[in-house]
């Protein structure tokens, strides 16, 4: 795989969003182009306007550090995007290869999960697979998991198989309860494209990850028109609300970390604030799994709260 033109798309559209005021120079005359000209980041970053047309080409194999992060500052990328620029140096610089990752979940792992009885925990890895989740975390994405055949003579959902583990991104661009289940859903699917963008340039030769990209591109135009705009993120802290067709809104913080043991794997673990509403429907979300694990079918508690 040649990432030159990841590299280029990256970096061209990385200027074109900063204007000359905001890199503190002048204006100038009629700019046939958005954003600031190559030879004004060649300035900022210390280097010749030649040296750095090649580099936004995509020449960006045995660039130092030094010069990557003056180009960094030089564009104001923020942490997510210095570290895909990295990436996207490093991938430069190696041949075709797949990195290492831990494809099942490890039994202590999921002990840990289900440890964890009072909030929701998953497991999933870069390309967005729920791999594994305590019965709080299977119930709050028991939507996603339904896009999953897991019964002989259950439809399978659009672009699945058997095999595939459900998907988050899937879920949301392709399944029609997406836009319900995450009520926030420009923000959500705007998060969920610049992780797979993020994990894209990390690993730029997994087959299983540009499968699944090109599915998404191919059938949704709401995918395509993100995945254009070459947004990356990092994904440690947040808030994320839910509409759970059991027990209405719920509004959670998250924290998110990768489990170094297990290379490409993510841990994220979901709270909600003492004596809120959404405290009270995780708790409301934790008798309905208990429910749904005795009868192995969804309960309705009637709680379908209304949003807004």
């Amino acid at each position: 795989m040649d990432n030159r033109d990841e590299i280029r798309d990256f970096l061209a559209s990385r200027r074109a969003r900063i204007t000359p005021q905001q890199a503190g120079l002048a204006p100038g005359g009629r700019r046939r182009v958005p954003g600031l000209r190559r030879e004004e980041v060649a300035v900022l970053a210390g280097v010749s306007t030649d040296w750095y047309t090649r580099l936004e080409k995509g020449h960006i194999s045995g660039v130092s550090e030094d010069v990557l992060n003056a180009v960094a500052r030089a564009l104001q990328l923020n942490d997510a995007e210095r570290a895909h620029l990295f990436d996207l140096a490093r991938a430069a610089g190696t041949r075709a290869r797949t990195r290492r990752h831990a494809h099942k979940v490890r039994p202590g792992l999921q002990r840990m999960l289900d440890a964890m009885t009072d909030a929701p925990a998953i497991i999933r890895n870069g390309r967005m697979d729920l791999l594994a989740a305590n019965r709080l975390g299977r119930a709050i994405y028991w939507p996603v998991f339904q896009t999953r055949p897991a019964a002989p003579g259950r439809p399978l959902h659009p672009g699945a198989t058997p095999t595939q583990p459900a998907n988050i991104a899937r879920f949301q661009f392709l399944d029609p309860a997406g836009p319900d289940f995450f009520p926030n859903w420009d923000t959500a699917a705007d998060t969920t494209v610049a992780l797979l963008r993020t994990e894209a340039g990390r690993d730029p030769y997994n087959t299983d990850l540009t499968q699944l990209i090109g599915e998404l591109s191919t059938r949704s135009a709401d995918f395509r028109s993100r995945w254009a705009q070459h947004n990356v993120r990092l994904h440690h802290a947040g808030t994320k609300t839910f509409h759970h067709p059991a027990v209405g809104d719920l509004t959670l913080d998250y924290e998110s970390m990768d489990l170094h043991a297990d290379p490409g794997l993510n841990l994220t673990v979901y709270t909600a604030a003492p004596d809120t509403p959404s405290h009270d429907a995780l708790r409301l979300l934790a008798s309905w799994a208990a429910t749904l694990d005795q009868t192995g079918q969804p309960q309705d508690t009637g709680a379908h709260l209304p949003r807004g």
